[in-house]
């Protein structure tokens, strides 16, 4: 399991789709955060997952939250994962799983596996969720609930 409920999230700095420069603490402040870490681009479970977070994409806005996937993958299959199936939200390259580590996110089947864990941060960047599930079903949906406790929205 991740980094316990209540500590502080990592601040880190992580290349999106385009190659920009994405810094967790400028995003903090007015808006709760929702990291989502999955194992790779294009793979069934992961697809379901982060096509679940773009289906449910407007009630995060409309809570005011904001939704970001990051994985091992580069930047360019990043990018052809996102418009092939049109996510709205930046994913982040974390190619030498710098920031899994410092989130504590655990590896899977005789650690080779990269892991798969959801992170909401309240808008001062406590941890107020870590859901770990090797399974993409309920990331989603508990980020959402999260969120939602969290904005009263």
């Amino acid at each position: 399991m991740g980094l316990p409920l209540g500590a502080q999230a990592p601040d880190f700095v992580l290349n999106d789709s385009e190659g920009k420069p994405f810094r967790l603490s400028e995003h903090l402040g007015s808006q709760p955060v929702v990291l989502f870490f999955y194992p790779r681009d294009f793979t069934p479970g992961c697809t379901a997952e982060a096509c679940s977070f773009r289906d449910g994409y407007e009630d995060f806005v409309e809570a005011g939250a904001l939704v970001i996937g990051i994985s091992s993958d580069s930047e360019q299959s990043h990018g052809r994962f996102a418009a092939r199936h049109g996510l709205p939200f930046r994913l982040l390259s974390d190619p030498k799983d710098t920031v899994s580590r410092r989130y504590q996110v655990r590896k899977r089947f005789l650690n080779l596996l990269p892991g798969r864990e959801t992170f909401v941060l309240d808008p001062a960047g406590k941890l107020v969720l870590v859901f770990d599930s090797p399974g993409s079903g309920g990331h989603m949906r508990k980020s959402l609930e999260a969120v939602k406790k969290l904005t009263g929205k």
